[in-house]
């Protein structure tokens, strides 16, 4: 039985929340949060990207109650995190990106410590059907430390389970895991969406964003720069590349085609890129024959994620400040 029975419209919401950080010893303050403004909806998947201190780990740690904002306001399902505080944390279920537990407790410990933590009555307690639906039934009562690097990040989540929170934070779910084992992740991620639980997915996996979330935002230097569905976030580029596969190898960009984004490729591929508002691909394949260069096979690619979080977060110095890439 879920603790919150309230369903508003929105998971989370955050309403020009500000974090400063004090200066200390030389050092000066560091506004980490400069009013950020997020609306995230009931059932959504939500992807919250930026690069390395763009201050999403603050955001996250301030709907956790592990930091005190410095202005604005924050609500966890409706409720006011200032207001109703612990009521606001039954809300939410957050897994960190590091994995911090006690080695001596078995799996079934874990959960029964922490749902014993929020308050959950023992008669209201599921820690064996959590860790069933985490595939680690067969491991309750084993020693945490004599799991494997995928069990403990499943045991992770179970913990974060044990209150039946209607919005999980994922923090970095699959960073260090191998590619067998994120897609496992994806697929519990999907599974608790499906029953009704609002994620909110921090990554650097730019896939793994395009994969999930039907909503994402993007932070940069403590400010929401983008924020829609990825859909959009996706048509926001409006390139897109045609890619020719040519009969003979080609020794340089062909003669009538210097005027457009063209590059040669390391497999011999001419790779033409092209604003999909301003021309057509049967204008440029025209062009193309008009060169004399022969076709063998062509095909056209889209934007994905990462020129959009790249074109978002590139400074005016010329320099990307991440280097964050897909998996």
């Amino acid at each position: 039985m879920s603790m919150i029975n309230t369903t508003p419209d929105l998971a989370l919401e955050a309403i020009d929340l500000e974090k400063t950080y004090p200066g200390r010893r030389g050092i000066a303050p560091k506004q980490a949060l400069k009013g950020v403004n997020l609306h995230i909806p009931r059932g959504s998947i939500f992807g919250l990207l930026g690069p390395n201190g763009a201050g999403k780990s603050t955001l996250i740690n301030i709907f956790a109650g592990l930091t005190k904002k410095t202005g604005g306001r924050g609500q966890i399902w409706g409720i006011d995190i200032d207001q109703n505080p612990r009521q606001a944390r039954a809300a939410i279920g957050v897994v960190p990106q590091e994995i911090n537990m006690d080695p001596f407790f078995s799996p079934l410990e874990s959960l029964e410590f922490q749902a014993g933590f929020y308050g959950v009555p023992k008669s209201e307690r599921r820690s064996m059907e959590i860790l069933e639906a985490m595939g680690l039934a067969d491991k309750a009562k084993a020693y945490v430390r004599e799991l494997s690097g995928g069990m403990k990040r499943r045991l992770l989540i179970a913990k974060a389970l044990v209150h039946n929170p209607p919005v999980l934070v994922l923090d970095e779910p699959t960073a260090g895991v191998d590619i067998e084992l994120r897609r496992q992740l994806w697929s519990y991620v999907r599974e608790l969406h499906a029953n009704g639980a609002t994620i909110v997915l921090t990554t650097h996996y730019l896939e793994e964003a395009q994969e999930l979330c039907d909503q994402i935002a993007i932070i940069n230097h403590g400010e929401v720069v983008a924020c829609d569905s990825t859909q959009s976030l996706l048509k926001a580029i409006d390139h897109k590349t045609l890619v020719i596969d040519p009969v003979e190898p080609l020794d340089g960009v062909p003669a009538g085609l210097e005027a457009y984004d063209t590059t040669i490729r390391a497999d011999g591929a001419l790779a033409i890129t092209y604003k999909f508002g301003a021309q057509s691909v049967a204008e440029l394949i025209e062009r193309v024959r008009a060169s004399g260069l022969r076709i063998n096979d062509l095909r056209t690619e889209e934007p994905d994620l990462e020129d959009v979080f790249m074109a978002l977060t590139y400074d005016q110095t010329g320099s990307s400040e991440d280097t964050a890439k897909s998996a």
